[in-house]
């Protein structure tokens, strides 16, 4: 069986690792997969870059148009600090990709911003090639924000957009959504197969207009459980530098500065512990150095190498995700396959991802009390922690291993092609 997975990078960001993982689980049980991406940072072989066409028109093409969407992007510069991205369905590399697909039974879309033009690649699809389309966020079915902060105006079709501060009914984030709408509109129901990781994106999908009308299956990330495993808590502490009696609390994002991770409802949670807690906080992340929080705090800036990551998650006592909207972070994965207990808002995947009592707690969304409260209960209670560490390393190998994440999506591919 040949996968081709289409994604605008292989390592930058959740989305992008996620798809990678896949792509190297479905080569370990045998499938012929390959990814095909606009930024290659990955050595891998089987990781393909996509080259634009050199030729002068094709230049002079990309220069124009790619003019023209830079004049239509201007209402993205009003974001304020810390806002999500948004991204439109229009690319000055239309349909280019299709060009240079590898040859493949299966077309397997992941995050895709950038990459290619909506209306152009679906136009120009091969007509025999099925797609499954995996949802690592809500970007394909809005008007182009990744995450909508509970707007819920994608299901009507956007306009007055709130994160763009926009009072126009055909504002940008509406001209995007009808021009998905119509792109998408003109592919046959079983053509396409959407997947998302978390039951929460699997029912935000059905009520899009955009993506209604195609069969929806939910089958969640997984990761390789023998590169994230439990390392030594004292040696991984030395590693860092932190102190063995410390009960670190650690916060892992891509950017540190994103509001939607929920930062700054840790830093409210954390600025009132008790004293006896002897807690300090281990931040993971690019962006500003996190503020002054009251307990001693570590950034250890961005790390890439999964070695390195699970012994940061070694090193932590509980691992805190204060999202306030997510799909199904890998960072949550993460943990537990690490053994490190998780604490997060009971909010989208990452509710699904812990199960209360065994290998977390959950708390209240946006309520730092809760949130203060849940890691108080795990910081001063020994037993509790490593009974959950037991039972997190357990789940992490029966629920979520790289394996079971590709065996369930050959058997997708396998309905695709039947």
């Amino acid at each position: 069986m040949r996968i081709t997975h289409l994604s605008t990078t292989d390592l930058a960001g959740g989305a992008a690792r996620s798809a990678f993982r896949l792509h190297q689980g479905l080569l370990q049980i045998g499938c012929e997969s390959r990814m095909l991406v606009q930024r290659k940072l990955s050595p891998d072989p089987t990781v393909l870059q996509f080259v634009p066409p050199n030729d002068p028109i094709a230049r002079l093409r990309r220069a124009i148009y790619g003019r023209y969407l830079s004049q239509s992007r201007r209402a993205l510069e009003a974001l304020p600090p810390g806002a999500s991205i948004l991204t439109e369905d229009r690319s000055e590399h239309g349909a280019d990709i299709l060009h240079q697909l590898p040859g493949q039974e299966i077309l397997h879309l992941h995050w895709v911003a950038a990459l290619f033009d909506y209306a152009e690649f679906f136009r120009r699809l091969p007509a025999n090639l099925p797609v499954v389309w995996t949802l690592h966020d809500m970007n394909p079915f809005t008007g182009g924000c990744h995450f909508d902060d509970s707007c819920g105006k994608f299901a009507q079709g956007c306009g007055c957009c709130p994160q763009l501060a926009s009072l126009l009914a055909d504002d940008f984030s509406a001209k995007c959504w009808k021009r998905k709408i119509t792109a998408l509109g003109n592919i046959a129901t079983d053509r396409l197969h959407v997947v998302a990781p978390s039951r929460w994106m699997t029912g935000e999908a059905r009520k899009s207009p955009i993506l209604a009308k195609f069969p929806i299956s939910t089958i969640p990330y997984g990761l390789d459980t023998e590169k994230f495993k439990p390392h030594d808590k004292r040696q991984a502490r030395i590693e860092f530098g932190i102190p063995a009696d410390a009960k670190v609390i650690l916060f892992v994002a891509d950017s540190l500065e994103e509001k939607r991770k929920g930062l700054h409802k840790l830093m409210e949670a954390v600025a009132e512990l008790p004293g006896q807690t002897g807690a300090c906080l281990l931040s993971l992340g690019r962006g500003i150095e996190t503020p002054a929080s009251g307990i001693p705090l570590k950034n250890l800036g961005f790390l890439s190498e999964d070695d390195k990551l699970a012994a940061a998650y070694s090193a932590a006592d509980v691992f805190v995700a204060p999202s306030l909207q997510d799909n199904f972070p890998n960072t949550i994965l993460e943990a537990i396959a690490c053994g490190t207990p998780v604490v997060t808002f009971s909010v989208g995947g990452c509710a699904e991802q812990v199960v209360e009592g065994e290998t977390g707690l959950l708390a209240k969304p946006g309520d730092s009390l809760a949130l203060r409260n849940a890691i108080v209960a795990l910081l001063q209670n020994s037993a509790l922690r490593e009974k959950m560490s037991q039972l997190c390393r357990r789940a992490a190998q029966e629920n979520f291993s790289l394996i079971i994440q590709a065996q369930r999506y050959r058997l997708l591919y396998e309905s695709c092609l039947s």
